[in-house]
């Protein structure tokens, strides 16, 4: 009956050391890449805007229209 106590106790112990493990590696995971993140996120954005310029110059370009310049939305 001990053993048991022991074996149940153990495992319980183990499961609870493996989550706080987890959870620790996922913070410090997730502090790392924030900042990588998010100037990913702004290149893109810079590359989208940019693209949606040149297709509206291309675009006035064959239509013969003044190009319309898009608002750029720096999040």
């Amino acid at each position: 009956m001990i053993f048991l106590v022991f074996l149940v106790g153990s495992l319980l112990g183990l499961c609870l050391g493996a989550l706080l493990c987890v959870r620790y590696v996922r913070h410090g995971v997730s502090e790392e890449l924030s900042p990588k993140l998010g100037r990913m996120q702004g290149q893109l954005n810079t590359i989208e805007a940019e693209l949606a310029y040149m297709v509206s110059a291309r675009y006035a370009e064959l239509n013969g229209r003044p190009v319309h310049v898009p608002h750029q939305d720096n999040r």
